[in-house]
Parts: C-alpha cells; structure tokens; sequence
C-alpha cells in the first residue's frame, strides 16, 4: 500500500490546498494531511480546528486522514509508514525552496520521496495569508476558501476583534 504525507499548517486550508489533497488522494492509497502544530507561530486557528475543517470539508474522500504533528516532518513521514511526501508549487520561488528542502529530507531519509504538484493555475496566487489578511479587513474571500473555512474565519476575526475591543 502506498502512503504519501501532504504537510502544511493550513491556516486556513484554501481551494489551492484542496486541489492539491484531491488529486494527490487519486495516486497514493493512503493520503495523510499532516497539520502542523507549530508554538513559534500564531495561527489564526488551533490545530485542532484546523484537522476539524479539513476533515468536514474532506469527507467524501476515503483514502484521507487527517493527523496533526509538531517536529521534523520526515519523522513524521516515518511514524506514518509513508513511502512519499507531497508538496504543492505555485512559482519558481516555491520551487527552490521545496527543492532546497525536498533534497535536504532524501539525505536524511533516502527512504521517502519528495513528489511535487503543480496547483491549477486559477489558484497560483493563493496563500493562506492572503486569505487572512483580506479577510482581516472585511473583505471578500468566497472565491479563495469552502463556505464552511470561511464561516470560522469570520467567527475568528470577530472574537479577536471583540477581545481587543
């Protein structure tokens, strides 16, 4: 059975990562979305809210399990039993760094492959944190996220705003 780990904070998970889950869902047996728990940022959601949208907006996908992690992902991968890991490209810059890393990881597990996806096109501007930034500011984000990531967005936003009031 084939295992690959699709790894990233997904915060929030945007059209551009599920593009990615669903059509690396469709080549490995096993896809496991692996959400960064990571104390030295401050996500907009916990990383247990974030397994929660994955998992609700994800559901009619059999071969997907959604775990959250902290530490090197390559242990991770490891821990999992995944032969590949998934990462998704969106430019050249995107590129080198992945690469960067990607090459780093088969030095210290020859063992697991790096297999890279390009994003549609139509979400190859698409990051997280343009998602939280536009939202920060009331602004429209229907186009970037589910219905469901952007109904928590917006419930996140307002208790932030509210405590800060």
């Amino acid at each position: 059975m084939t295992t690959a780990v699709y790894p990233g904070s997904f915060d929030p998970v945007t059209y551009g990562h599920l593009d990615i889950i669903r059509r690396a869902a469709k080549m490995f047996d096993c896809l496991i979305i692996a959400v960064l728990n990571n104390s030295a940022k401050s996500p907009l959601f916990t990383a247990d809210e974030r397994v929660r949208m994955i998992r609700e907006i994800t559901a009619d996908i059999p071969n997907l399990r959604i775990e959250k992690f902290d530490g090197l992902t390559i242990e991770f991968c490891h821990k999992m039993g995944a032969q590949f890991m998934v990462r998704g490209l969106r430019a050249v810059t995107d590129f080198e760094y992945e690469l960067q890393i990607a090459q780093t990881n088969r030095v210290i597990a020859p063992d697991i492959d790096t297999v890279f996806l390009t994003t549609n096109l139509k979400y190859s501007y698409l990051s997280s944190s343009i998602v939280k930034e536009i939202a920060s500011y009331d602004g429209d984000i229907h186009s970037f996220i589910d219905p469901l990531v952007e109904k928590e967005i917006r419930r996140k936003i307002r208790e932030r705003q509210n405590r800060n009031e």
